[in-house]
């Protein structure tokens, strides 16, 4: 079996190319609306289409330059940095694929909501973000079957693991740029548009009067599309990678031979056609609770994957190694109960955000200081779960062979990372709706169709706080895989605490995390201080524009322009450090150091943004519940200070929390590739 599994990994990721293909011509085949809704579409499209641009420029120069430095210090560098290219391409790729699908597929979905064909229009939004999902799972899929079937098969080369892990930086590279860009530039247009709108002019949110509105409905694309696909594109490289490269050499080589490397690419395209698969419970739905049959998506994938896995493990590895599918089993329960966790956390349906609304009663201080208690309580959990994961995976690992745990804890990310595609999909999906009601908003469509796009909308915030969890707790495995194969590659047996060489390197990785998203928030201040400023300009110099006169218009390129310039500037030093920081511990201050930064750096990531995901998810939604007439309802002090929660999250769950996740993975690639440099 195991001989033709590599030619099947490579079926699966052309199959789940094709069908996203497909998924995009169903979607463009349907009616896009009105003249109106068209016209403002095409503004969104151009202005994600415009940044993404600008940003994939700066993009280019770093990957030349750190490709200059990948062939010139590593081993078979040039093969290193073919892979590498590779990555970077797939991850560029499937980021403006999947953005030009769903900037076009929020005018159908608001055209669907205004004929009240709900069923179709939650298909329609599901759709647009699937495209976006099994371009990146499919698209990273492939790019590594090939890289291992080019490498490993064809070539046959010892190293061949260690020259493939070049595809997860190019990934990852891309990743941190997109996320970090994406995520200062849709907090910043959202935050200006909210102070500058809402705040000073008293106008609705998405009024189209409002300069900046254009660019807060493009930055849910580039944030919550292009953002989150490349984050969970580098995670999931990660998450296949590292397993290969510890079932490569070792104990684990000799126990299992190249079947061990073979079983996480299985694993990975089990999971892509399972979360095909779990499409048909959106494609049945008449569109009444777009809530129920996204979970039951998910959940539906899940259980597929997990039969999957066990029938894959026993025909790959044999009974007699069959433990090794405990971990995998572990990794999709810790999935789900993360994401569980952050939707509990974070939900108007239950209890801690219900405080956080009451806590509003009192102002926006104890608004703030309630909303900080629940998300960092909520960390609990989700740590328990990851911990416990991990000691589970170590523990039945080393059941079935001496030396096993590593590779069953490297195996716990290829769990959660299985439906990689119907996290990206659930995610884009809430972009989609988002817009969709901007659109309803910006065309003038009526209360009515806007209350049915805020049921989808509903949704995706609900899908956003569970996608959100998951990456969080996808990057955190993928990271603990890459740590483990570097305590390999090393021969650190144990991360010694009472090392003195170690300890600096725990702390130093600590602070890591904290020194990013400050970075990252001050970003996005300076970025919403730029809009408010240019909106402020636009209503003094635009005459009839503040009273809304028939035919003037704000200038909304100037808005767009702008933000985009702001987020790629701010985003270039922190991008660039997260890849040099680790490179010069490792060479100043050895491998040990180096170790204890990275465990740091984990650590103090994962728990950072638990905490700061689930504080912005939760005051939003607090927000909300206090606007759906609850606690006094809209224009009232308690909403006021309802909002003020909301702003202070916006850059937490949007920019900061979520670029944890690519940060501690692109850390780590970058401390396992180097080894040499820091071993010689």
């Amino acid at each position: 079996m195991a001989n033709w599994v590599p030619f099947a990994v490579l079926g699966a990721s052309i199959l789940s190319l094709l069908v996203a293909a497909e998924l995009a011509r169903e979607v463009l085949a349907t009616d896009p609306g009105s003249e109106r809704i068209r016209e403002i579409s095409r503004e969104i499209q151009l202005g994600a289409v415009r940044f993404l641009s600008e940003e994939y420029r700066v993009v280019a120069i770093f990957i030349a330059g750190l490709a200059v430095l990948v062939a010139l210090t590593l081993d078979r560098g040039w093969m290193v940095m073919l892979c590498f290219f590779f990555g970077a391409g797939c991850s560029l790729g499937a980021g403006y694929v999947g953005l030009s699908i769903t900037t076009r597929a929020n005018s159908r979905t608001t055209n669907q909501a205004s004929l009240d064909n709900m069923g179709l229009a939650l298909k329609i939004a599901y759709r647009g973000g699937l495209v976006m999902g099994l371009a990146v799972a499919g698209g990273t899929l492939l790019g590594i079957a090939v890289c291992y079937l080019v490498f490993q098969v064809a070539l046959g080369l010892f190293d061949s693991a260690s020259i493939i892990l070049g595809f997860a930086l190019g990934a990852s590279s891309v990743a941190l740029f997109t996320r970090v860009g994406g995520g200062i530039f849709t907090k910043g247009a959202d935050v200006g548009a909210d102070l500058a709108g809402k705040v000073e002019e008293g106008i609705p949110e998405d009024d189209p009067r409002n300069p900046a509105v254009i660019a807060d409905n493009v930055g849910d694309n580039v944030g919550d599309v292009a953002g989150m696909g490349a984050d969970l594109s580098s995670s999931f490289a990660a998450a296949i990678i590292a397993p290969i490269i510890i079932a490569a050499g070792g104990l684990v080589y000799r126990a299992l031979g190249a079947k061990g490397m073979i079983l996480p690419l299985a694993i990975a395209a089990a999971g892509i056609l399972c979360s095909i698969a779990g499409t048909f419970f959106v494609a049945f739905s008449k569109g009444d609770r777009p809530e129920r049959s996204l979970r039951l998506a998910v959940l539906g994938a899940a259980v597929l994957t997990t039969v999957a896995a066990f029938l894959l493990t026993w025909g790959i590895l044999g009974w007699k190694n069959i433990g090794l599918f405990w971990p995998i089993l572990v990794g999709i329960i810790a999935g789900l109960g993360i994401g569980a966790t952050s939707e509990y956390f974070t939900s108007s349906s239950y209890a801690p955000v219900k405080r956080m609304a009451r806590a509003s009663q009192t102002g926006a201080g104890t608004t703030v200081i309630r909303g900080l208690s629940e998300s960092m309580n909520s960390t609990v959990i989700a740590v328990i779960l990851v911990a416990a994961a991990t000691g589970i995976a170590y523990y039945t690992g080393n059941r079935v062979f001496a030396g096993g745990g590593i590779f069953g804890v490297s195996m716990l990310a290829i769990g959660v990372l299985s439906s990689a595609g119907m996290i990206v999909s659930i995610d884009a999906f809430g972009s989609v709706s988002d817009n969709a009601g901007g659109l309803a908003e910006m065309a003038d469509l009526g209360e009515d169709v806007r209350a049915r796009t805020d049921l989808l909308d509903s949704a995706g915030n609900t899908m956003a706080a569970i996608s959100k969890g998951f990456s969080i707790g996808a990057a955190t495995l993928a990271a603990l895989a890459l740590l483990t194969a570097y305590a390999q590659a090393t021969q650190l047996s144990s991360i010694n605490l009472v090392n003195d060489k170690t300890i600096v390197g725990l702390l130093l990785g600590v602070m890591a995390p904290l020194a990013f998203s400050a970075h990252a928030m001050r970003a996005v201040e300076r970025a919403a201080a730029a809009v408010v400023e240019e909106v402020r300009r636009q209503f003094k110099e635009i005459p009839g524009l503040r009273e809304g006169l028939p035919g003037v218009k704000p200038d909304y390129s100037t808005a767009v322009g702008m933000t985009a310039r702001t987020a790629i500037n701010q985003m270039i030093i922190p991008s660039v450090l997260a890849v040099v920081v680790p490179l010069l511990i490792g060479l100043i201050l050895g491998k040990e150091t180096l170790g204890g930064f990275i465990a740091g750096a984990i650590a103090a990531g994962f728990a950072t943004a638990v905490w700061m995901v689930n504080a912005g998810e939760a005051w939003d939604n607090a927000k909300k519940y206090i606007e759906a007439g609850n606690l006094g309802g809209k224009g009232t002090p308690v909403h006021a200070a309802a909002v003020v929660g909301d702003t202070v999250g916006d850059p937490l769950k949007d920019t900061a929390g979520p670029s944890m996740d690519i940060l501690i993975v692109v850390m780590s690639v970058v401390a396992l590739l180097f080894v040499p440099l820091f071993t010689h």
